[in-house]
């Protein structure tokens, strides 16, 4: 039996252009869930696993698979009917889940065999099962998946082209931000990993560097931050000599042992939502807990980086209370705070998240002809109707934040700063430029996005 297991190319990576800047690449990360599926799929299926990001493939070239698996973001909603509707046309059964599968379901079965929703793993043996004796569900429900339960992803499916292997240690998110899916789809129970299992499935990625690409690596309760700190000193005594980045939330530089003890383990850099500049911001995207009990951002970064841990920063552009002027007021607060990165995004509403139910009730939300609008649902056009920027106020204040935060002084300022601290001056410089540049294709973008909405305006006005 030959299984493919498909990522399909998202609008985002194309906007970066990977190829043209081998850079980039550290932009493009693995498709971990799917070498997760692979590690639970049994023996008698052999098993190609394909991510669309490092190229298309020539799929009539290849051999007929017996069973099609993809996964997607919504913004990979396109593409992935796409591949689906190519191989349904040879009679291949297709299955679908993933984030987007999950939260449109019934508009995901209009293209598909089979839908899977929640976490994949505790009911992917039984999909399988179904397909090997063809009679796979219209439907098949994961859940919340055990986590202790899951085996180490098959990193060796995929082991070439990229800047970063990937792991994961922990599920779900105690946050529960307006704005953000993964308390929706993963659930606000923080679900730890076996710190043997981690440490076991770290020596098996091949890459030096790692993308830990849990959504919040130290948690927020003390017993979390105590099994953060277990887990950084099984990796420090494993001696696994890898160099990690990870996400977490401001509270990584409240405890000096988690700093030393994480960048003994090989932390070099961590991304952090700050999303607004702020209270009444962050009170907007129910994300008080950054500003709990008086938080000094600028000392808070400091402590990072003198444990040698670059930090990226996250903003978004289109609250309610953003008013213009908005974008060159993140990137000085950016720059005051100290960050080595910056990357702000467009408010968006995500499907299944409390902030696409409020616009939708609103009639916020602009681009709305599905599926095909689903590819500006990267977070990097503006998709709704915001309160006090017009379409192109709030793409004027995404170009001023970017240009102003990566102008070439503040650029030489940062990585002069990382040289004096020893934090990896040139991976900051190469990080800046490539921000930079990337900031000007946003230019181009940003204009065939508005020449996409005119035309789809003047087709609706012809009608």
């Amino acid at each position: 039996m030959r299984l493919y297991l498909i990522n399909p190319s998202n609008p985002l990576v194309s906007i970066v252009r990977v190829r043209e800047s081998r850079w980039n690449r550290y932009r493009v990360w693995k498709p971990l869930s799917l070498m997760v599926l692979a590690g639970l799929t049994p023996p008698e299926w052999e098993i190609s696993i394909i991510d669309e990001n490092l190229g298309v493939p020539d799929y009539p070239s290849m051999p007929l698979p017996d069973l099609v698996g993809i996964t997607a973001f919504t913004s990979q909603a396109n593409r992935a009917y796409e591949v689906a509707a190519y191989f349904r046309l040879l009679s291949v059964p297709i299955v679908m889940g993933g984030i987007h599968a999950t939260m449109c379901m019934n508009e995901v079965m209009e293209h598909v065999d089979s839908v899977v929703t929640g976490e994949g793993e505790g009911i992917w043996p039984k999909v399988l099962e179904d397909a090997r004796h063809g009679c796979l569900k219209r439907r098949y429900d994961g859940g919340l998946a055990e986590i202790s339960d899951i085996p180490p992803a098959r990193h060796e499916l995929l082991d070439t082209g990229y800047a970063f292997g990937a792991i994961q240690t922990t599920r779900g998110c105690p946050l529960n931000c307006n704005f953000c899916s993964v308390t929706a789809f993963n659930g606000v129970h923080y679900r730890m990993r076996s710190i043997g299992d981690v440490v076991q499935e770290f020596r098996l990625i091949r890459e030096k560097r790692v993308l830990v690409v849990d959504d919040n690596l130290v948690g927020t309760r003390p017993e979390h931050i105590a099994r953060a700190k277990d887990l950084f000193r099984a990796m420090v005594q494993a001696k696994l000599k890898k160099e990690w980045v990870a996400q977490a939330t401001i509270n990584f530089a409240d405890d000096e042992e988690l700093l030393a003890l994480a960048a003994k383990a090989g932390c070099r850099g961590i991304f952090i939502g700050f999303e607004s500049t702020i209270p009444k911001g962050l009170r907007e995207l129910s994300k008080k807990f950054n500003f709990l009990n008086g938080r000094d951002f600028r000392a808070s970064v400091r402590r990072i980086q003198q444990h040698r841990i670059l930090v990226v920063s996250s903003f978004i552009i289109g609250l309610d209370i953003d008013e213009p002027g908005i974008g060159k007021r993140i990137a000085e607060a950016a720059s005051q705070y100290g960050v080595d990165h910056l990357n702000a995004l467009f408010l968006t509403p995500l499907p299944g998240t409390r902030l696409w139910d409020q616009m939708k009730a609103e009639g916020r939300i602009v681009l709305d002809k599905f599926p095909e609008d689903w590819k500006y649902y990267t977070l990097t056009f503006p998709v709704a109707r915001y309160k006090h920027l017009s379409l192109d106020g709030i793409i004027d204040e995404m170009l001023s934040c970017d240009l102003t935060f990566y102008s070439m002084p503040r650029i030489l300022r940062r990585v002069w700063g990382n040289l004096w601290g020893r934090r990896q001056p040139l991976i900051s410089l190469v990080g800046n430029l490539s921000y930079r540049k990337n900031s000007k294709l946003s230019c181009k973008a940003y204009a065939a996005f508005k020449r996409y909405l005119s035309n789809r305006d003047n087709c609706v006005k012809k009608l």
